[in-house]
């Protein structure tokens, strides 16, 4: 059965796009720590992310990098932090959320309550960001 985050890579479950390529697919934490929080997944469904080939990893890891650069352009901050848990759902993923301070990254944090315009304008800034960064 296809995970949650393949259901939104195929487009069966909306979602607040920011970056994608051929392997790829970026997209707004619906429960964000900050304004920003920011989801990079495999488009090939793998649970753990260190079962993933080491291209495929390497690859993941350039890919975030792109992504916490335009992060950073859409949300300054003094770091974009990246962290790996992987228990909520089966489907390896990378947090990258914009820091101010380390605190940020405490995901015992109570979540931000945004409006779907919000997402929509915090996804728009970062993909902005994200299509000058990469061309």
């Amino acid at each position: 059965m296809a995970t949650i985050f393949s259901k939104i890579i195929a487009g069966e479950i909306p979602s607040y796009k920011v970056a994608e390529n051929d392997k790829f697919y970026a997209f707004l934490d619906i429960n964000p720590l900050v304004k920003g929080h920011t989801l990079v997944v495999p488009k090939r469904e793998v649970d753990y992310i260190f079962d993933l080939t080491d291209e495929e990893l390497a690859e993941m890891h350039v890919f975030a990098k792109h992504v916490a650069r335009a992060i950073q352009k859409a949300f300054p901050c003094r770091k974009v932090g990246e962290a790996v848990i992987g228990l909520e759902v089966p489907h390896a993923h990378i947090h990258l959320i914009p820091m101010q301070k380390e605190s940020d990254m405490l995901f015992s944090n109570p979540k931000l309550q945004l409006q779907p315009e919000e997402f929509a304008a915090i996804a728009k800034a970062i993909y902005g960001a994200w299509s000058s960064e990469s061309n």
